[in-house]
């Protein structure tokens, strides 16, 4: 009876161990930003932003150039990054004529931490970074819109699948779905899928609250109603060129677009020249 009690023990606390590291697992790398929006010549107000679980979003709010109410974007980076990764982005958009709002989410850059990152988070992070952009002075709350990258761009598309006062989403980089991910990560790790990868995802889907299917973006996509830009790198390695094509595939409108420019998933070699594909069809979105 002893050694059954303590081989049960004993598989306990391996357990134990193991569902520690899946959480250890879903903790982002933090990197707090090291320049600004002034560092590009930008005038902008740091802000903060009240989320889920009540904690803090670090954010950089830019005015539009203009005195007219203007339309507006909310910028979300990716899993790990803060909001200084997607600063590149800034200056045409603002002169195009767009109010910007930057922001760190939770557990990244200088925002709150909380007990684990997800893309249900990263969404839940983006609706009340929305919800605050239309409070702004200068925004048109009746235009506004999402930018985001990689898992930035999954939780994009998954906020715009339950609003319906956002004019435009542009997402760069994102996934089909978090299985495809997950999976093609534990085969780089050399993680057999069954029985140790299968148990894997589905604790995962128990710890974030929510099942795979439902939040993936080949799901989410085809519920959103205002126009969609997916852009993806035609040498994105992390993320294939395939699953953009998949994701557009699931609209229907013609004011849905594919942009595929050079580069990977963190580098774009010519989004600089591309930027207005980018512009134009948030102007036709935004009736600028």
């Amino acid at each position: 009876m002893m050694n059954l009690l303590t081989i049960l023990a004993s598989f306990g606390l391996v357990i134990v161990a193991f569902h520690a590291l899946i959480h250890w697992s879903l903790r982002a790398p933090r990197v707090v930003e090291q320049s600004t929006p002034e560092a590009m010549g930008l005038a902008y107000s740091e802000t903060q932003i009240l989320t889920t679980n009540d904690k803090q979003l670090y954010a950089w709010f830019i005015p539009a150039p203009g005195p007219e109410l203007a339309p507006a974007l909310v910028v979300l980076h990716g899993w790990g990054g803060n909001a200084e990764t997607m600063l590149p982005l800034a200056a045409p958009l603002h002169r195009a004529g767009y109010a910007l709002l930057f922001f760190d989410a939770r557990s990244h850059g200088r925002s709150d931490i909380d007990t684990f990152s997800s893309m249900p988070r990263f969404a839940e992070d983006l609706d009340h970074a929305l919800n605050q952009l239309k409070l702004l002075p200068g925004v048109d709350a009746k235009r506004i819109g999402v930018v985001g990258h990689s898992v930035g761009a999954a939780a994009a598309l998954l906020a715009a699948s339950r609003r319906d006062d956002l004019a435009a989403v542009v997402s760069i980089a994102a996934f089909t779905h978090p299985e495809t991910v997950m999976r093609r990560l534990l085969a780089a790790w050399h993680v057999p899928y069954i029985p140790i990868g299968w148990y894997i995802l589905h604790y995962v889907q128990h710890v974030i609250g929510y099942k795979f299917d439902d939040i993936a973006p080949l799901n989410t996509i085809g519920r959103i109603h205002c126009p969609v830009l997916l852009i993806h790198g035609t040498e994105d390695t992390t993320v294939p060129v395939s699953e953009a094509q998949a994701l557009y595939s699931r609209r229907y409108s013609e004011a849905d677009k594919l942009l595929l420019v050079s580069g990977s998933h963190d580098s774009y070699e010519d989004l600089d020249q591309q930027i207005g594909d980018m512009i134009d069809f948030l102007n036709d979105a935004m009736n600028v």
